[in-house]
């Protein structure tokens, strides 16, 4: 059958159903069937036309799951009408496993209003009991500096707000797994993930690597178990590879960040005080460029990452399951704060409703992600736990 006579046929056979005995789709306007002989072999349908339909649209059985409600199988109505059912043949849901819980660090005489929630110190180590006692395996600390300056100079202090948050939660938690950012953007005066060069203020990539590297070696040496370099600066994954290996840290594992284009960063920005000056990330992907993202995963895996870091989570589940597919590390999206703000409701009492994000999170496991980073995950493992 020719391609443009497909469309009249598929009008004439709107009404379809399945012959019990042989996966193939038949017209049941026409009052076609299906002859069944004993050698289960020999199926003739009585329909020329019906006979090119099948033909030509046919490649195999439909899977059962894509088949239209409106089919009838030979078994009798789909099994959609008990709840009982439908929770037994649901597919794997969300767990507290499944969830990394995000501490945005603040000292402790900071009592500055944020958009974002903010922990200090003391905090985040009783928090981090709570979450390991819903279930959940790990959470990602964000910590800036108080003195920023054009050198990022407190960016690896061993006394910064970093290295002693690392340390309260591994001494509340030593099972825990701490996760880290590792950029320069809340230590410099720019809010850049970059330093600049004395002489011309441009980009000074090799100084850059260079305090990216020892603030992950001060990372691992306070007991951080994932370190993430988050300025996608080329090198950078490598430098720090190299720094951990040097340092005695071969066992503490690299999470870079893949990262796109996106307005949904500015809680955190505000939060963190970390935008940039400049108004724009040199290195993030142009969400019109995919491809890119594929190309700067694989180069991030061959410097050294363990596994990869995605975000904004829900406006990259197009590459997500794209690296599934050509990437062989974990790869896990960071559902950031302007997704957290948007798909929570507020109620009484200051508490947010996650109903909208343990949907969309659903949504990121189906496609393949290992695990899902969000600042929901300790209210969203709450719920799990209830029901």
């Amino acid at each position: 059958m020719d391609r443009d006579q497909r469309p009249h046929v598929l009008h004439r056979f709107a009404t379809l159903t399945l012959c019990p005995y042989w996966q193939v789709i038949v017209g049941e306007d026409s009052r076609q069937w299906c002859d069944f002989h004993e050698d289960h072999e020999n199926h003739v349908l009585h329909d020329p036309e019906a006979h090119d339909l099948v033909g030509a649209l046919i490649t195999g059985p439909p899977e059962p799951s894509r088949t239209p409600q409106n089919l009838t199988l030979s078994g009798g109505a789909l099994p959609t009408h008990r709840l009982s059912v439908r929770n037994y043949l649901g597919g794997p849901g969300l767990t507290p496993e499944d969830l990394t819980m995000v501490f945005l660090m603040r000292e402790e005489d900071d009592k500055s209003p944020t958009y974002m929630p903010t922990r200090t110190v003391g905090e985040a180590a009783e928090a981090a009991r709570a979450i390991e006692a819903l279930g959940m395996r790990s959470v990602k600390v964000f910590a800036g500096s108080r003195i920023r300056d054009g050198h990022a100079s407190q960016a690896a202090a061993p006394t910064g707000l970093m290295a002693r948050t690392i340390k309260a939660v591994k001494k509340a938690t030593p099972g825990l797994a701490v996760m880290t950012e590792t950029c320069v953007c809340s230590h410099t005066d720019s809010g850049e993930c970059w330093l600049a060069n004395e002489r011309d203020n441009s980009m000074d990539l090799e100084k850059t690597t260079t305090v990216l590297a020892a603030q992950a070696v001060m990372q691992a040496e306070a007991g951080a178990d994932i370190v993430g370099p988050a300025a996608m600066i080329p090198g950078s994954v490598r430098a720090v590879r190299e720094a951990l290996d040097g340092a005695g840290h071969r066992d503490v594992a690299i999470m870079p960040h893949l990262i796109f284009e996106s307005v949904l960063y500015q809680g955190y920005r505000v939060t963190m005080g970390a935008a940039p000056r400049s108004g724009a990330r040199a290195f993030q992907i142009n969400p019109r460029r995919p491809e890119m993202a594929v190309h700067i995963a694989l180069e991030m895996v061959r410097e050294g990452a363990d596994m990869i870091l995605t975000e904004p989570a829900l406006h990259t589940v197009d590459t997500l399951v794209h690296l599934k597919d050509k990437l062989p590390v974990p790869v896990v999206p960071f559902s950031v704060s302007g997704e957290y703000l948007r798909l929570t409701d507020l109620q009484e009492g200051g508490e947010r409703d996650v109903s909208g994000l343990m949907e969309a999170y659903t949504v990121l496991k189906r496609a393949g992600a290992d695990r899902i980073i969000t600042y929901g995950a300790v209210d969203i493992a709450r719920r799990l736990r209830a029901s």
